[in-house]
């Protein structure tokens, strides 16, 4: 049995993909669905509002500074273990709660996008992989992750016009390069449920194939 499968009585579904695949705009589109068709729904994401959450995002947009001003630089492994123990409490103070309530609960991004994005900052990516697997290997497991896969173009345009300061992990290289990443999804994290949905058309049309996804997991 699953962790908490005896226990829980929602469901919880990830969206996943590059910065600028539209998984926050997608994930809150969906929790608006599922409460307009009367299901107990919803949203959250990572990095969270948890104490952890915060400190990433604070990294993120470079408002950690070194005593001369600079923004501080931290190595992927670092990142690695933040993302996951935001993870541990994301999960204890969050999902589990609601899912224990019977709820839906969708998320922009959870392991994966750990997996994903150190991979795509390490030297070697199959020691990386298998590391960061172990560092998420006890945290709930989603229902369904759901890819949206964009090109590395498309979502470098979405990016810039939402405007906004360039954050951390959003540099051109590194989100080539995870492109190929999540194109192979199934394989950074080989236990969990793990599907694609072209995400390169308008909103409401991904919004379809996003919900055709997920009801067949509700279902």
């Amino acid at each position: 049995m699953r962790e908490d499968e005896g226990a829980r009585r929602g469901c919880f579904v990830v969206l996943e993909g590059i910065d600028g695949c539209g998984s926050t705009t997608q994930a809150r589109l969906l929790v608006d669905s599922l409460r307009d068709s009367g299901r107990p729904a919803r949203f959250t994401c990572e990095p969270s509002d948890g104490p952890i959450g915060r400190l990433i995002r604070s990294i993120l947009e470079g408002r950690v500074r070194e005593a001369d001003g600079t923004a501080r630089r931290f190595d992927w492994p670092t990142l690695g273990l933040l993302f996951a123990a935001d993870r541990h409490d994301h999960a204890d103070a969050t999902i589990r709660p609601a899912l224990r309530a019977g709820e839906i609960v969708v998320s922009d991004r959870y392991a994966l996008s750990t997996v994903a994005y150190q991979c795509g900052l390490a030297d070697g990516e199959a020691s990386a992989a298998a590391w960061l697997r172990e560092l998420n290997a006890r945290v709930l497991r989603p229902d369904l992750t759901l890819v949206l896969d964009v090109s590395a173009e498309l979502a470098e345009q979405r990016r810039a016009a939402r405007g906004g300061p360039e954050e951390l992990l959003e540099k051109r290289d590194l989100q080539r390069r995870l492109v190929a990443l999540y194109a192979r999804a199934e394989q950074l994290v080989p236990l969990h449920n793990v599907a694609h949905v072209d995400a390169t058309g308008p909103v409401p049309e991904v919004r379809a194939l996003v919900a055709q996804a997920v009801a067949r997991v509700l279902s």
